[in-house]
């Protein structure tokens, strides 16, 4: 049997500088012919799903992590026999999920007693001294099972003057030294108080109740509410790890809310005739085949208002304390997957026509909810458009993706009274919201970009003019 007949196959880095990935789904089992090339599993890192094929030939004679198990790049997820049929295979190592089996304790001499950690690194020694028998009070014996030292029994010291056993009839009532004096100035009898505080504790508010003189019609206080235990609470509760795309999500977005200063406009306008032409665009033979929708035109509406305004297409260098501007646009669209909202972008989104860009904004678009969507893809933004309009909402304050100068937000379009050509009438209506980097853009400039995509969507033709 030669060392390399059995060849470990090592979680990858599918990205750039990931650290772990999640087996979704294995493709194989163990005794399954693979060959090079051929995927085995489907991982997904912080950045999105991914297939892995593996780069050798053989027999799978080991799996060595479940599906759901998350995994570090660099350990071995699967073993391949490369020379089947040929001495007996050895025993698959036990994998990470499997428990490691106790072995038998062996009798031997008793451990020596070691100190007890404590937060300061010292430790506390079991001391072998006798502590002093506790003095006799008066009235108070002393009971046989009162702990001595560090919790070792005792016989009671003998009493230097025999003084009879007292048994209160009644609990003394739970009072601090200082509440006592006030029952005791006041007369109250700390036996006949009802007490409110924790652990049936008498509180001051409580003595002067008892002081104060009764009431004709006593008010009753209204029986607070039960309240739901934890455990009654937890059996109505999911918990659910956040891992992968989720966690990377969360990651990033309270970094760019903590680093960017952002800063957020908004413009509602009369977006009919862009609707209009909408329509018109699904009729057209340039277009067959392809997904027409309001975003296709907000898309490319943005890019000629950032044409006409460069300096809004930049990144902050925060390390060489440099402002990069890009003369280029990868246009990010976020979507929302079943593994949580993700942002691929268009590369060169700047220089597709109309057709083109409708063309990569559905394949875009369906790769994301099919969850194919590749590291590749969500690299190297620049700005990026949510549409939260599909869910109904009239607009929002968007997050930017870490890295990107700015984020539109394209609000849901509704028919609404508007002032048109001098009269009120039903009109098409929507809101934009536009994010930005308020290092990088100033208010200013961040006004004109907004103001040109809504110019654009009010007047289409402008598409033509202004390009």
């Amino acid at each position: 049997m030669t060392a390399e007949r059995f060849r470990e196959f090592k979680m990858p880095d599918v990205g750039e500088g990931l650290t772990e990935a999640e087996i979704l789904k294995w493709y194989v089992a163990p005794g399954d012919t693979v060959h090079d090339g051929m995927v085995v599993c489907e991982v997904e890192t912080a950045k999105a799903a991914v297939e892995l094929p593996i780069p050798f030939d053989g027999v799978v004679h080991e799996i060595r992590f479940p599906e759901g198990r998350t995994v570090d790049v660099g350990t071995a997820i699967i073993t391949v026999d490369t020379q089947p049929g040929g001495a007996p295979a050895p025993e698959p190592a036990r994998s990470a999920q499997e428990p490691a089996t106790p072995e038998p304790a062996q009798p031997g001499p008793e451990p020596e007693k070691k100190r007890q950690a404590v937060l300061v690194g010292y430790g506390v020694s079991e001391s072998s001294t006798k502590r002093r028998p506790r003095k006799p009070v008066a009235g108070v014996p002393v009971q046989a099972s009162e702990l001595n030292g560090r919790g070792r029994t005792t016989t009671p010291a003998p009493s230097v003057q025999s003084v009879p056993s007292v048994q209160p009839s009644e609990p003394r009532p739970l009072a601090k030294p200082p509440v006592r004096k006030l029952a005791k100035d006041l007369g109250v009898d700390l036996a006949a108080v009802v007490p409110t505080g924790p652990h049936g504790t008498i509180t001051r508010e409580d003595v002067h109740a008892a002081a104060a003189p009764p009431q004709e019609q006593p008010v009753r206080p209204t029986a607070p509410a039960p309240v739901a235990s934890a455990a009654e609470r937890a059996e109505r509760e999911r918990r659910v790890p956040i891992k992968g795309v989720r966690k990377a999500t969360a990651q990033a977005m309270v970094t760019s809310a903590f680093t960017a200063p952002h800063v957020t406009e908004f413009v509602t306008f009369d977006i009919t005739r862009t609707m209009k032409l909408v329509r018109q665009l699904k009729q057209d033979k340039a277009f067959e085949g392809l997904r027409v929708s309001p975003l296709l035109l907000v898309a490319k509406a943005l890019l000629v208002a950032i044409k006409r305004h460069p300096q809004a297409n930049a990144a902050w260098d925060e390390a060489n304390q440099e402002i990069v501007y890009k003369d280029y646009v990868n246009l990010g669209i976020a979507a929302a997957t079943p593994r949580g909202l993700i942002v691929p972008n268009i590369k060169d989104a700047h220089t597709k026509t109309l057709p083109e860009l409708a063309t990569a904004l559905g394949d875009l678009v369906a790769t994301a909810r099919e969850g194919k969507t590749q590291p590749a893809d969500m690299q190297g933004g620049t700005v990026t458009i949510t549409n939260v309009g599909v869910f109904g909402v009239d607009t929002g304050t968007p997050i930017l993706n870490p890295g990107e100068s700015a984020i539109l937000a394209f609000g849901a379009v509704k028919e609404q009274p508007w002032v048109h050509k001098g009269k009120v009438k039903p009109r098409q209506v929507t809101t934009l919201a536009l994010s930005f980097d308020h290092r990088l853009v100033d208010g200013e400039l961040g006004s004109k970009v907004l103001a040109d995509v809504a110019a654009i969507l009010e007047q289409p033709k402008r598409l033509i003019t202004w390009a």
